[in-house]
């Protein structure tokens, strides 16, 4: 329809239903509806958005968690998606929490620029990756839980179980434990100990086995995903799998160099104050992908010799071991961005786009001026 108006959608993402709201180009609310987490209910959603004018972006808060399945199917109908993060505390104190007003909030943040996000398709290889690292993940907590556990029970077995076990390595501690025949008296609180050590133990063996197992899959995947990646010094399949996941399946969603270091809170920031000159990295971003990063200059400082060789040249200039860490993490985020990033074929543009329209009221609400595309 020629007289159609362009609107703007936000939904505040919850486990059984969704709460979306709309606004036309000038940040007016229109309309607030809930809708079931459900194929129908998304279908609802879209149609009900559509229902008030041209769709031209739609803010999700939880694209990564409920929101997923809806960004998805937004996405495959043709629909700009902008994540939204949740509003910050001094926000909902001055606006106050509820659901309606929490997706009016992620409409205005797409008009406004605020929220200008992609989200992670979550459709290839990469969420496979993912998936599988949640299970490794976990069993190597478990596992570790399980060791703690086990030396724990022995410091206060008797004296004689005590003696015999407290000095094996792990590894023969664990098949001592496994194979031993600890009785039946369960009232017996030493055989009540046997029988716990043994049981741990198999525990032991059974996540190591599922750890092996998940090791080598996921090997498999990054190897397929970003061969150059995993063939960096100082990268890990678990160090890959890491940076991989925090990029996601659409890495051209990063825009830059810097856009990558952010992401993973190793982007330089300036801390200088009166006579102190200095910068350090930022705190924010994923916490993962920056243990990640720490690792890998970890690994290099011991066995790459070019960073040896920087290592000693930024010391004898004086830099602090923190600093040359910092400075290392920076220089690593760079390089591990070219090699996450594939090449992309700008698409032809033959008319305005809604993507191009949302820019165009974006910087009417701000006050700017912008020529249509």
């Amino acid at each position: 329809m020629a007289d159609e108006i362009a609107v703007v959608g936000g939904v505040d993402t919850h486990t059984d239903f969704h709460q979306a709201a709309v606004i036309d180009p000038i940040g007016r609310h229109l309309a607030t509806e809930a809708f079931a987490t459900t194929p129908c209910g998304y279908r609802q959603l879209l149609h009900w958005l559509r229902s008030h004018g041209e769709v031209i972006a739609i803010g999700v808060e939880g694209t990564g968690a409920h929101g997923s399945e809806l960004a998805q199917y937004l996405r495959a109908n043709q629909v700009t998606v902008i994540e939204v993060d949740r509003p910050d505390r001094r926000a909902r104190r001055a606006n106050g929490k509820s659901d309606p007003v929490d997706a009016f909030a992620a409409a205005t943040a797409v008009l406004s620029g605020r929220a200008d996000g992609t989200p992670k398709t979550r459709d290839g290889i990469v969420e496979a990756i993912r998936t599988l690292q949640v299970v490794h993940r976990s069993a190597v907590k478990g596992r570790t839980q399980v060791i703690n556990q086990i030396r724990t029970l022995i410091v206060t077995a008797p004296g004689e179980i005590r003696e015999r076990l407290r000095t094996l390595a792990p590894a023969e501690l664990i098949k001592q434990l496994s194979r031993s025949r600890p009785g039946t008296d369960t009232s017996d609180p030493a055989c009540a100990g046997r029988i716990a050590l043994r049981r741990l133990a198999r525990r032991y063996q059974y996540l190591t086995e599922e750890i092996a197992d998940a090791d080598a899959e996921l090997k498999t995947l990054v190897l397929e995903a970003a061969p150059s990646l995993a063939a960096l010094p100082g990268v890990g399949t678990e160090t890959a799998a890491q940076l991989l996941i925090t990029a996601g399946d659409n890495p051209e969603r990063l825009t830059s160099e810097a856009s990558f270091a952010h992401l993973c809170a190793a982007a330089p920031v300036p801390a200088s104050s009166d006579r102190t000159n200095r910068h350090r990295l930022n705190r924010g971003g994923d916490r993962r992908a920056n243990h990640a990063l720490h690792m890998i200059p970890l690994a290099r400082m011991r066995y790459d010799q070019r960073t040896q060789d920087c290592v000693a040249r930024r010391t004898a200039e004086g830099m602090s071991k923190k600093d040359i860490l910092r400075c290392l993490k920076h220089f690593i985020a760079r390089e591990i961005y070219k090699h996450l990033t594939r090449p992309r074929t700008a698409p032809h543009r033959t008319a305005t786009t809604p993507t191009d329209r949302l820019t165009v009221y974006r910087s009417f609400i701000n006050g700017g001026a912008h020529r249509r595309p």
